[in-house]
């Protein structure tokens, strides 16, 4: 009998050390393609969408855009439609979320929310140069794109033993209401939320050692696990993020409001030399595209051990 057991337990350490070599290297092989990464941002800032504006009919073809997305990639709506229509905000917006189940029968019970605002300030009736758009290149096409590339890696993969929450926000530029009108309506219905990464402004090199800064570095954990998962130093903190609290200022910020969970913003723009923020002269033009592959490139493997680790490895500092 015992001869029998150490037998069967010898093959199952075999084919989970094949299962885990087979994924590692089927990880290693995915390959984010720039020319995505470009047609997404470009649409998305194109002159046709008018700054994106929430509540604009033009907000609402670029909702339909990353709607398509999901669609594509067999990610379905978690509510009844993928439009969650807003109940804070007027005229009529709505965030865009989709759903995909982890594999695991007991990690799938927690969500990892995943997310990025699409809007942006549509335009001016004093143009520069005959410029009156406000395209939003940066801020957030780049966010918004970096999400949709997630997208599309588990829309393939399909490799995340927790479920994830994929939300592209609206009405950011507003008041952050689109996250906030949906960080309670999943409160309200005892939603069970593991942390919730949010990214905005990914267009531009951050410069120096780091690929990115978190909003709240020291809130939790999550800067440090993400150097671990990478195997080396990738996040940190940033002195303007600290000076001008931009914690509170992203879609991060409502999620660890009603939930109190790590909640947190990456960025790769140093928005104390970006030119740029808020101005008519954030166009696809400006960014670097070549970056933003290899960002979402690295990031990817860092949101696979998130997504997958064992235990809620991610937590709140006391």
């Amino acid at each position: 009998m015992k001869k029998i057991l150490y037998v069967f337990l010898l093959a199952l350490l075999s084919i989970n050390s094949a299962f885990a070599q087979k994924r590692k290297k089927t990880d290693a092989l995915y390959k984010v393609h720039e020319k995505s990464v470009i047609t997404t941002l470009k649409f998305l800032t194109s002159d046709e969408l008018k700054g994106r504006n929430a509540g604009t009919k033009e907000a609402e073809i670029a909702a339909k855009y990353l709607e398509d997305i999901f669609v594509k990639n067999g990610i379905k709506p978690y509510f009844i439609s993928y439009n969650d229509t807003l109940t804070n905000f007027t005229p009529t917006t709505y965030n865009v979320v989709g759903y995909l189940e982890g594999t695991d029968a007991e990690l799938k019970k927690e969500f990892v929310v995943i997310g990025a605002h699409y809007d942006h300030i549509g335009t001016t009736d004093k143009p520069v140069d005959g410029d009156y758009i406000y395209n939003g290149a940066d801020d957030n096409a780049t966010g918004t794109t970096t999400v949709a590339e997630l997208v599309n890696y588990y829309g393939k993969m399909k490799s995340n033993k927790r479920s994830i929450l994929f939300c592209f926000f609206s009405a950011e530029e507003e008041g952050l209401y689109g996250s906030k009108h949906l960080a309670k309506k999943l409160k309200d219905q005892n939603f069970n939320i593991y942390c919730m990464l949010n990214f905005e402004m990914t267009g531009v090199q951050l410069g120096g050692d780091l690929l990115a800064f978190i909003t709240g570095y020291g809130r939790s954990n999550m800067a440090d696990k993400f150097n671990e998962y990478a195997g080396k130093r990738i996040i940190g903190s940033n002195a303007f993020e600290m000076q001008y609290q931009l914690f509170r200022a992203s879609d991060n910020y409502p999620f660890f409001l009603e939930f109190n969970i790590p909640s947190h913003t990456l960025s790769t723009t140093e928005m104390s030399t970006f030119k740029f923020y808020h101005k008519l002269d954030d166009e696809f033009d400006q960014m670097d595209t070549t970056h933003m592959t290899a960002f979402i490139q690295q990031m990817i493997p860092v949101v696979e051990k998130m997504v997958n680790a064992p235990t809620q490895e991610i937590v709140l500092k006391k």
